[in-house]
């Protein structure tokens, strides 16, 4: 299967591809200086679905742990009205600094476009929450809605963040 824009990877560059809406959103996890073991934790607990899960967010993957090439499928909705949304992730990174991945959208998918999920620490040894995305809607039925997606998708971002933050302070003990 193909990817569903021809951007793919742009999340890793930093440079935003004009013709989608971007969000960026970067929220601190820790009131103190972490060490870098503790990056490393979440991290792998980033990459291995388990903020997704403590989040509470639904998914179905085909490996345990993101990879490229691995398939992920967002279940949006409640009870038999769900909103199956499926991905492929583009790129990993592991990093002294950051860890992190990318999906880009599938056919199929409401939108097309790529979304970064990541946790980065600074020089002060602060954690630190970071999604960036660039997408627009391609269903039609989507389109009339455009105007709430930012905001949806916002909350989204600062509720995934509130999943990382749980399993931080869980590992505090």
């Amino acid at each position: 299967m193909t990817f569903t824009y021809p951007e793919v990877g742009a999340t890793r560059t930093d440079r935003w591809p004009s013709g989608y809406r971007h969000l960026h959103v970067r929220r601190r996890l820790t009131d103190r200086a972490r060490p870098p073991e503790d990056l490393a934790r979440l991290g792998e607990q980033l990459l291995r679905w388990q903020v997704h899960a403590a989040a509470r967010v639904r998914l179905e993957t085909d490996a345990p742990v993101a990879a490229p090439g691995v398939r992920v499928t967002t279940l949006l909705g409640v009870g038999r009205l769900r909103l199956h949304e499926p991905c492929e992730v583009v790129w990993v990174e592991r990093t002294e600094r950051r860890v992190g991945f990318a999906y880009g959208t599938l056919p199929g998918h409401a939108f097309v476009g790529e979304e970064r999920f990541a946790l980065e620490r600074d020089d002060a040894g602060d954690l630190w929450w970071r999604i960036d995305v660039f997408s627009r809607p391609v269903l039609w039925w989507v389109r009339p809605f455009s105007f709430a997606v930012p905001t949806f998708q916002r909350l989204f971002a600062l509720h995934l963040g509130r999943g990382a933050r749980r399993l931080l302070e869980a590992s505090d003990g």
